[in-house]
């Protein structure tokens, strides 16, 4: 297949995919929503994972995109809306946008959470125009198995996340390249 007819697929087999993401990747929800939606997410966290409420609870700020859907077929995209909680309080609206090519099949909603541990990774945050994880900051993926806590003690990364309420399967566990963009509400 000549190169120009193969990008020309894999361009609209993308702008198809990207159109199929839920409605809330294109702003559709609203600041009240999107808050009880949080609070859901953090509630599964803290009910999935023994010893997540210590880390969110020290945390300077937690970010959190509750049901994230991730759908592909060799092109994938992943996309959402959450909230910033500092102090327990709300402190803006953020989007999440990733896009990948290669060998991957499937679909996955899921929420993502991501805890800046220090003052400095959530100002560093906080102050870019457009966040990119892995590039502008490196999310260290908490992973424990069941029955396992998690010790707070032990977590010397300025910035924790985590992926929890897996519904549906797809390969390949992370954020890296994910774009993270503060939206008004």
């Amino acid at each position: 297949m000549p190169t120009l007819l193969r990008h020309g697929l894999l361009a609209i087999l993308l702008a198809t995919l990207l159109g199929a993401l839920p409605a809330t990747t294109a702003g559709a929800a609203t600041a009240a929503e999107i808050d009880a939606r949080v609070q859901a997410a953090l509630a599964r966290l803290h009910g999935e994972v023994k010893g997540s409420e210590a880390v969110t609870s020290k945390a300077a700020g937690v970010l959190v995109f509750p049901e994230v859907l991730k759908a592909g077929f060799v092109i994938a995209g992943e996309g959402g809306e959450g909230a910033l909680r500092v102090g327990g309080a709300n402190a803006g609206y953020y989007t999440i946008f990733s896009g990948s090519v290669g060998f991957q099949a499937g679909g996955q909603k899921r929420d993502i959470i991501i805890a800046f541990m220090d003052a400095d990774s959530l100002k560093k945050f906080q102050a870019s125009d457009g966040w990119k994880a892995g590039v502008d900051g490196s999310v260290t993926l908490i992973d424990v198995g069941a029955g396992a806590a998690i010790d707070v003690t032990k977590i010397k990364q300025p910035i924790v996340g985590f992926m929890v309420g897996q519904k549906g399967l797809m390969a390949g566990v992370s954020i890296d390249g994910s774009k993270i963009t503060k939206v008004k509400k």
